[in-house]
C-alpha cells in the first residue's frame, strides 16, 4: 500500500472514531473558535503528548528527531515533554538545539535537563540497567502521563529514542485501529524487535510460535500481545486508562522490576488489552548491547542500522535543525579502496557512497565498463575472447555481455593497483549489505595479518562458499579462513603482488566470469579443462569467516537485479538471455539466520535514561 493511500485511509478512519466518539460539533459563536473544530467545521484531530526520555543518545537523536518532525500530522495539536539526565555525551545540546528550532511550531513544549550526576550509584556501566535507574525511568514515564492527564490530552505517545518512526502516517495509522494500548511493529538488524508474544506468570520472557511469523511478516494484522516498548500509544479518552501507571508499582506487584514489565501488569491489572500491528513498515529500532559493552559499541549498531535502512528503505533522515558534525573519511590504512559502479546505476551510487560515509570510509569511484553498451565487434577490438569451451554449470549458456563488463571493470582497477604500485587495497561492487562492526573487523584483520605476516594476495570480505565443506583456519590470525572454490567478488581486499599475477595471466584473451577465474588462480576451481589455459595457478587467497559483506539482494527478492546475470550473449547481440538469475545468484543457506549482531528478547535491555 503506498504512503499516500495509507494516509487517506487512517485520516477516513479517524475521523470516523472522531465522529463516534465526540459526537457533532456545534458552530461557534461570532468571532470565537469552535472547540475541537478546525476549518470549516472539520473536527481537529485528537491532541497528542510526545513522551521523550534521552540519555546519551547523541548518536541516534538526529534521526529520531527528524522522524518526529516529519511525522503527518497537526504540531499545533502535540505537545512534548521531555526529560534528560545521566548524560556523558551532547544529548542535552543536541535537545536545547532543536526545541529553539521548532517550539514555535508545537502546541507546548515542557523539558528539564540535569546535567549532574553524570552515572547511576549502582550502575556498573552506561549500558547497564540498575535498579536505581529502573525506579527512576519508572518515576519519570509517569511524570509524563501525569503531565498528558494534566492537559487533557488526547493520547500519549512514548518512543525511545533508538525508536525510528520513518513511516511519517504512524501516529495517525495507530489511531485509527482504536486500541487503548498499541505499539508499530520496529525493524532491526535482527530478529529483535520491540513486543512480546508470550509472558509467564512470573513475568518473564516466554516463547511462543507466534513471534517469528509476526516479527517477518509471513502473519500481518493488528494482534494481542502482553508486552510492548520502546514505541506506543495510549488513548487516554477510555476510561480504564485511569487505573494504569509506571509508578510506583502496584501493590500486590511480584514481578521483575523493570519498567515495561511493571506497565504489562498495569495493563492487565487494568483490564487492558494491548495490542501490536505490523501492517505497515513503521520504522526501526536499535538492536540493543550488553550491559558491559560501551556508547561506542551502541553507536556502532546504529550505524549498521542506518545502513539496514539505506538498503530496504525507507532510509532514515536526520532533522535539519540539528548540527552534524562532517565525517571524517578515511581510507581506514589502506592505499585504495575502489567501488565500482555503472553509471546508470545512480541510486547504488548513492547508497553506496552514503553508506561508506557514514562508515567514515573515502573511497575512489571507478565507472565501471557498462558490457550492455559494448557490441560484439567492441569487445572483440578490446582483445577479449572466450575461454574455449566454457559455459554456465547451471543454465548451460555462454558468458553475457553483462558479464564481460564486469571482467573488465575488475580488471581496470587491478592495472591500476600495478600501475600506482599499491600495496594493498579493498575493492567493493556497488551492491554490498555491511555486516556490523565492518570497519573495526577490518582493521583488526589487516593489523592481525601484519603480526602474523602472512603472505596474501587476495582476501573475500563477502563471497558465495561453493562447496559445504569446512576450510581450514589460520592459525594466528582470528576470524580467517583459506578459500576454498567461491564465488562472487562484491567485496575483497588484494595485494600489490596478487593484483600482478592476475595481470599476469592475461586473461581476456581466455575470458570467463571473473568470479570463476579466481577460484582458477588459486587452483581450487574444479573443472580441470579450464585450468589447463592457466599454468600458474600459485594466488594465495583467504576468507574472513564470517563474512563482512553481503549482496544487498537475492534471487527471487522483489529489488533483486543484475547487469551480469540478466544481459544478451558476450558475441550475439540479439540473444538475451531470459531466465531470472543462477545458483550463483541464491542466497546460501548457511547465511539464512545468520548475524553478527546477535539478538537479545531480555527486557532489561532497551534504552532510555
Amino acid at each position: 500500500m503506498s504512503a499516500a493511500a495509507v494516509a487517506l485511509l487512517a485520516r477516513g478512519a479517524l475521523l470516523g472514531l472522531l465522529g463516534s466518539a465526540w459526537g457533532v460539533f456545534s458552530a461557534p459563536e461570532e468571532g470565537e473558535a469552535a472547540a475541537g473544530a478546525g476549518r470549516e467545521g472539520v473536527p481537529e484531530l485528537p491532541t497528542v503528548v510526545l513522551a521523550i526520555l534521552a540519555r546519551n543518545a547523541q548518536h541516534s537523536l538526529p534521526y529520531y528527531l527528524g522522524a518526529l518532525e516529519r511525522l503527518d500530522y497537526p504540531k499545533e495539536r502535540i505537545s512534548i515533554w521531555c526529560a534528560t539526565d545521566h548524560n556523558v555525551d551532547n544529548t542535552t545540546e543536541i535537545l536545547r538545539e532543536w526545541f529553539t528550532a521548532m517550539e514555535r511550531h508545537y502546541r507546548h513544549i515542557e523539558w528539564r535537563a540535569e546535567d549532574e550526576p553524570s552515572s547511576y550509584a549502582d550502575e556498573l556501566g552506561p549500558k547497564h540497567w540498575s535498579n536505581e535507574r529502573f525506579e527512576h525511568v519508572m518515576r519519570l514515564k509517569q511524570g509524563a502521563l501525569n503531565f498528558a492527564r494534566a492537559e487533557r490530552a488526547d493520547y500519549i505517545l512514548f518512543t525511545d529514542t533508538d525508536s525510528i518512526l520513518t513511516n511519517n502516517q504512524t501516529l495517525k495509522f495507530l489511531m485509527a485501529q482504536n486500541k487503548t494500548v498499541i505499539a508499530p511493529m520496529l525493524d532491526s538488524q535482527t530478529y529483535y524487535s520491540n513486543f512480546w508474544c508470550g509472558i509467564t506468570p512470573q513475568g518473564y520472557y516466554r516463547r511462543t510460535a507466534d513471534y517469528f511469523p509476526t516479527k517477518n511478516r509471513q502473519r500481518v494484522g493488528c494482534f494481542p500481545v502482553p508486552m510492548v516498548y520502546a514505541a506506543f500509544l495510549m488513548d487516554l479518552r477510555k476510561g480504564e486508562t485511569a487505573k494504569m501507571a509506571f509508578y510506583p508499582p502496584h501493590p500486590s506487584y511480584t514481578w521483575p522490576f523493570d519498567d515495561i514489565i511493571v506497565f504489562a501488569y498495569s495493563c492487565q491489572d487494568a483490564g487492558v488489552q494491548i495490542y501490536l500491528s505490523n501492517q505497515e513498515h513503521f520504522g526501526y529500532i536499535n538492536v540493543p548491547v550488553k550491559s558491559h559493552q560501551t556508547l561506542e559499541d551502541e553507536s556502532i549498531n546504529f550505524v549498521h542500522l542506518i545502513l539496514e535502512a539505506m538498503v530496504d528503505g525507507p532510509p532514515m533522515t536526520p532533522s535539519k535543525h540539528v548540527y552534524l558534525p562532517p565525517k571524517r573519511l578515511s581510507k581506514i590504512g589502506f592505499d585504495e579502496i575502489f567501488l565500482i559502479n555503472l553509471a546508470r546505476r545512480p541510486d547504488r551510487r548513492h547508497r553506496m557512497l552514503s553508506a561508506l560515509s557514514e562508515l567514515e570510509i573515502d573511497p575512489k569511484l571507478v565507472d565501471a565498463v557498462d558490457g550492455s553498451a559494448l557490441n560484439s565487434s567492441a569487445i572483440k577490438k578490446l582483445g577479449v575472447d572466450l575461454l574455449p569451451g566454457y559455459y554456465d554449470p547451471f543454465s548451460g549458456r555462454t558468458l553475457t555481455k553483462g558479464e564481460v563488463g564486469c571482467f573488465l571493470s575488475h580488471h581496470y582497477v587491478w592495472k591500476e593497483i600495478v600501475e600506482r604500485g599499491l600495496d594493498k587495497s579493498v575493492v567493493l561492487e556497488d551492491d554490498v549489505r555491511f555486516q556490523p562492526y565492518f570497519k573495526k573487523r577490518l582493521l583488526r584483520l589487516v593489523d592481525e595479518l601484519e603480526q602474523a605476516q602472512l603472505d596474501w594476495d587476495l582476501i573475500y570480505l563477502g563471497r558465495k562458499q561453493v562447496n559445504s565443506e569446512d576450510e581450514e583456519p589460520v592459525e594466528d590470525v582470528r576470524n580467517l579462513v583459506v578459500a576454498e572454490y567461491s564465488y562472487w567478488t562484491l567485496a575483497y581486499v588484494i595485494s600489490l603482488q596478487g593484483a600482478q599475477k592476475l595481470i599476469d595471466a592475461q586473461p581476456l584473451s581466455k575470458i570467463l566470469p571473473v568470479d570463476e577465474f579466481l577460484p582458477i588462480m588459486y587452483d581450487k576451481h574444479p573443472n580441470s579443462d579450464y585450468k589447463k589455459y592457466f599454468p600458474t595457478r600459485d594466488l594465495q587467497v583467504y576468507s574472513v569467516h564470517p563474512l563482512l559483506a553481503y549482496p544487498t539482494h537475492y534471487t527471487g527478492e522483489a529489488k533483486w537485479m543484475s547487469d551480469t546475470e540478466t544481459s544478451t550473449i558476450w558475441d550475439d547481440d540479439s540473444h538475451k538471455t531470459k531466465w531470472s538469475g543462477s545458483q550463483k545468484t541464491l542466497k546460501d543457506a548457511r547465511t539464512i539466520g545468520s548475524g553478527t549482531t546477535g539478538h537479545s528478547f531480555r527486557p532489561a535491555s532497551r534504552d532510555e535514561l
